[in-house]
């Protein structure tokens, strides 16, 4: 399904043209002979069963791996004429498992961005992640173990989002980044990204029908 933005200006963020993809040794492939397109500015859901090919066709768009067959465009222009450096700026992409590294969330969040200040409370904000931030004695300042082993996974899913939302990149793939988040968190999630992101094209990979 997809919803589109308010201002969506008519013009194709991702294009799949085409595009199959069998992996190393396996005979069938994962993807096969896809064509869809999405806009600027659009929402995109795509829901499936484990081992439907969801993280398969999300992970073509940052060359995580290479269609076997077809094309994969960003802005018309096929993702294989983009520098590794312009896709990472281009696709920001927050996987189910959060990786957090030992410091402090500040520490995690200035990853994106290392010298964001008010964008990290905005971010945070979108992805609900001050609801337990400024809940703790040292707020942004409290240390993260290695891996977030301190933190719960709804909240290192969060921070992740958060680090994310940073970036400001025109392309957000949530990759099931909200699968440890309650159904209102979730939904709030959603409705904040929508509200805050102006014409970012969000792709959100979920096995949650609603």
């Amino acid at each position: 399904y997809g919803e589109k933005n308010t201002t969506q200006n008519g013009e194709n963020a991702v294009e799949f043209k085409n595009v199959s993809l069998t992996y190393t040794g396996s005979k069938v492939p994962s993807v096969d002979n896809i064509n869809l397109t999405i806009k600027k500015g659009e929402t995109i859901g795509i829901i499936g069963g484990t081992g439907s090919g969801k993280r398969t066709l999300i992970s073509l768009i940052p060359r995580f791996y290479d269609a076997t067959k077809g094309e994969v465009l960003i802005d018309g222009v096929d993702i294989k004429k983009y520098d590794e450096d312009t896709l990472r700026k281009t696709v920001a992409v927050v996987q189910q498992r959060a990786a957090l590294f030992s410091g402090t969330i500040a520490d995690n969040l200035h990853m994106a961005k290392a010298d964001a200040t008010l964008e990290m409370r905005r971010a945070a904000d979108t992805a609900q992640a001050t609801e337990f931030i400024d809940r703790l004695e040292k707020g942004f300042d409290t240390f993260v173990s290695q891996g977030g082993n301190n933190l719960s996974g709804g909240q290192k899913q969060r921070i992740t989002i958060a680090r994310a939302l940073i970036k400001n990149s025109p392309i957000l793939i949530l990759d099931d980044s909200a699968s440890a988040l309650d159904y209102a968190t979730d939904a709030n999630l959603r409705r904040a990204i929508k509200e805050n992101t102006d014409s970012q094209t969000v792709i959100i990979v979920s096995q949650r029908v609603n």
